[in-house]
């Protein structure tokens, strides 16, 4: 799914299941038109794949932000009825926000940056507080995880970084839920892989 401006924005789905069917609007054209959700059905399951928007703006004065927490609320308000439903959900993607001081490696500092703003951090942690579970933290507790380092002055050798790529699951899809974890190790972008693996039954 692409953004009607090349290169900006966008997301893709690769499976070896079948998909039985693909969404991609959330109802909203100011958002569709940047091509940032999919939401697959493979058997029982939802996958939200999903890029949150950057609350930065292009002068990097924060002028995004109110975009970036309505597209928060707008999906989040889609998702609801499944989750509701007892459907197992995924979602997952780059949600340029790290939840809690733990997900960085600098959080004084970065207090009024978009990605930690108190009212980023709220939208997100709303999720989770309405029944969705940071795949992610079910395994691993502790500091120093991150998915996303800046490129430059060397900060990723020094593991200066961002946990901002998530996964998160439904109450119906926790009971599937066998690990999930962080490939830092993996190079090519600034951002690194994440995975679940969830029990196969969770298709139904």
């Amino acid at each position: 799914m692409c953004a009607e401006r090349a290169g900006y924005s966008g997301v893709g789905l690769l499976s070896k299941l079948a998909i039985d069917g693909v969404e991609s609007s959330l109802g909203v054209k100011t958002f569709d038109v940047e091509g940032r959700l999919q939401l697959a059905r493979v058997g029982r399951l939802r996958i939200a794949n999903v890029y949150f928007p950057n609350g930065s703006g292009q002068e990097r004065d924060n002028s995004r932000v109110p975009f970036k927490l309505r597209f928060y609320r707008r999906l989040h308000k889609l998702l609801e009825p499944y989750k509701q439903d007892g459907l197992p959900i995924l979602v997952m993607g780059d949600f340029n926000t790290a939840p809690h001081e733990i997900d960085l490696a600098r959080p004084k500092d970065n207090q009024k940056t978009s990605g930690f703003l108190p009212e980023e951090r709220r939208e997100l942690v709303r999720w989770l507080e309405t029944g969705w579970v940071d795949t992610f933290r079910e395994f691993e507790k502790g500091p120093g995880h991150y998915t996303w380092w800046s490129q430059r002055f060397g900060v990723r050798e020094r593991n200066i970084g961002w946990r901002i790529d998530l996964v998160l699951a439904s109450p119906g899809a926790l009971p599937y839920l066998r690990d999930a974890a962080i490939h830092a190790q993996v190079p090519g972008s600034d951002h690194c892989p994440i995975s679940v693996d969830l029990d196969d039954s969770v298709i139904g």
